[in-house]
């Protein structure tokens, strides 16, 4: 039996389907775990994530962290009951009524407490030790970020042993390129940094995907990014990050991406470089 699976009872179904016991029982353990002096802050966002949120609060409300942490919520402006969701569950939450992660997760940076900031996405689930780990590696000295791996849900349309064929690749490829640029191997879903840190550098609000990598990148800066491999901070996510493609396309297009990345990013050093040089040449 998968760490997940009761919570895959209500994952996916309307709010008008969870059992009010589970209701009820998310919001009394997520009220135990407020602490008014948190070291972290576990920032959940959602937009229209009414079948799915519920699920991300269950799971967080059974997480086991020896360290204070405050739970908070950012509804981008949804359109369905995400807003009420969050109410119900009894953690403060904040409206974003500007569109993008980078709008969302900025409101949560300025309104959270905690000394770290955790990226947390309504469509995915965390397993109980998640914060604990990724904490203890991100209070590490030197370290200004981490970022962890993540699985997907077996379904009728990726089978089990395709989706560990596909993710055992695509983490060796994600471990590699971290060596040489981690902010390249760092996504939203299980990003998490220093909250100082990340105050000082703005989200990029002007993109859809990609503001968790930019701000990983702006955080270099103030330390190491550090890749985490520990199977205790493996969370499972749905399908958003593929769509259509199958799990081979999906990653065909993610190295094709990252390649382009990286060539942007080379021919910018060398058009400075150049620009030094004329420079020179001309004093």
């Amino acid at each position: 039996m998968a760490w997940y699976d009761k919570y895959m009872t209500i994952y996916g179904k309307p709010f008008s389907e969870v059992p009010q016991e589970v209701i009820g029982g998310t919001r009394e353990r997520l009220a135990r775990l407020q602490s008014p002096e948190p070291l972290a802050s576990i920032v959940i966002i959602g937009y229209n994530e009414e079948t799915h949120l519920q699920a991300c609060l269950w799971a967080i409300s059974e997480i086991q962290c020896k360290y204070p942490v405050e739970i908070i919520g950012v509804d981008n402006d949804s359109k369905d009951r995400t807003a009420e969701i969050y109410e119900k569950s009894g953690i403060p939450y904040y409206t974003e009524y500007e569109h993008s992660c980078g709008y969302a997760r900025r409101c949560g940076l300025q309104h959270a407490k905690g000394k770290y900031y955790f990226d947390v996405d309504s469509d995915t689930l965390y397993p109980p030790h998640y914060y604990e780990v990724m904490l203890e590696h991100l209070m590490k000295p030197g370290v200004s970020c981490v970022s962890a791996t993540w699985s997907f849900f077996p379904d009728e349309r990726h089978s089990a042993l395709g989706l560990k064929l596909f993710e055992m690749t695509r983490d060796l490829f994600l471990w590699i390129q971290h060596f040489k640029r981690p902010e390249l191997s760092v996504r939203g879903l299980v990003f998490a940094y220093n909250a100082e840190y990340g105050r000082k550098e703005p989200y990029r609000v002007d993109i859809i995907r990609g503001e968790d990598g930019s701000m990983a990148l702006a955080l270099k800066k103030y330390g190491k990014i550090v890749f985490v491999r520990d199977r205790r901070c493996r969370a499972i996510t749905g399908y958003g990050t593929i769509g259509e493609e199958s799990l081979g396309q999906s990653f065909v297009s993610h190295v094709k991406q990252q390649m382009k990345g990286i060539s942007r990013i080379f021919y910018q050093v060398n058009h400075y470089e150049d620009q030094d040089d004329n420079l020179v040449e001309k004093k």
